[in-house]
């Protein structure tokens, strides 16, 4: 059995060279067990490429990768048992009803006893919101119903991973908020690796993230440590009210020669004076930095807090940096 924090995914250095084309370039990651992981990048980042490895569809140039310790290449159809996988563009019968396909795929790969599975079939159904449609033809059915349909295809045999690629890409907002509900339901049952370029939804659902540009990785991290910034500093937005006119030049006096305070920046808004202070000790600023500004009681502190960042721009500044090289 593996243990609650045991890798589940695992790349050391791998690479996948197409003729002249080099797609994929010393990747090395880890995935968790029951994570959402987040694999980020532009199209053509490399990230399909990695899914078809990590399946065996594909045989890495180099270095190598493991799926709960098994080799991808050496036990391929061993790791498959254990594995669910959604392609991007997923096609069905389309006179079959969501119960049938469903079915059919569990007579092939469902791992319980027989006769649970037609519960199974129904269980699954339910889990990814199709109950109301299962016995309906899919050519019926709208973009987040045929992805929802392809999760619980993937999810029938008890997956201990499930791999998606591009799970929401063509869908509309009402599709995609469908999908990334069931994403989150699988969390408890299920590792998810799933590939993508919307930063908003792995902004909502992803425990972690890895973004890929140009088959290099420039990122992996917690999805919090990417949100807070570089780490190299943390900076700290405050808006200020005070009608004594010395009042606030006296706090900033107070706290710019603090060892710890690195940069501060003020700027007039709507009757509030807002701070922007870069910090090197975030200790230091959570312990300190309220109460040097409130030594003089005529100041009001409307708001405080860690500055945190929008994943677009995480990732359009990352990107940015390595394009640039």
């Amino acid at each position: 059995m593996d243990s609650p924090n045991s890798l589940v995914i695992e790349t050391h250095n791998l690479s996948k060279i197409y003729k002249e084309a080099q797609a994929l370039k010393d990747l090395s990651l880890t995935v968790k067990q029951n994570s959402i992981f987040g694999f980020l990048g532009p199209n053509g980042a490399g990230k399909s490429t990695t899914i078809k490895i990590l399946l065996g569809l594909i045989q890495p140039s180099g270095g190598r990768a493991t799926i709960f310790g098994q080799d991808v290449q050496r036990d391929s159809v061993e790791i498959r048992k254990r594995v669910g996988y959604l392609a991007q563009d997923p096609r069905y019968y389309e006179h079959m009803s969501a119960r049938q396909i469903v079915d059919y795929t569990a007579r092939f790969f469902y791992r319980g006893p027989n006769d649970l599975l037609e519960a199974r079939v129904q269980e699954v159904i339910e889990l990814v919101g199709l109950e109301d449609k299962a016995d309906r033809p899919v050519r019926g059915f709208s973009g987040g119903e045929r992805q929802r349909l392809g999760i619980a295809q993937a999810q029938v045999n008890y997956p201990d991973l499930l791999i998606l690629d591009e799970p929401a890409a063509s869908l509309d907002p009402m599709g995609r908020h469908d999908v990334l509900e069931v994403m989150e339901k699988l969390r408890k049952y299920t590792t998810i690796f799933y590939s993508t370029h919307i930063l908003e939804d792995v902004q909502r659902v992803s425990d972690t993230v890895a973004i890929l540009n140009r088959g290099t990785l420039i990122a992996e991290a917690p999805i919090s440590e990417l949100l807070a910034g570089d780490g190299a500093s943390a900076i700290y937005d405050i808006s200020l009210k005070s009608e004594a006119g010395t009042a606030v030049a006296e706090a900033q006096s107070r706290v710019a020669v603090q060892p710890w305070v690195q940069h501060l920046s003020m700027l007039p808004e709507d009757g509030h004076i807002n701070w922007q202070v870069s910090v090197t000790d975030e200790a230091a600023a959570e312990d300190l930095l309220l109460r040097l500004i409130l030594e003089d009681r005529s100041l009001k502190v409307m708001n405080f807090g860690r500055k945190t960042y929008n994943l677009e721009d995480v990732f359009i500044e990352l990107v940015g940096k390595e394009n640039s090289k």
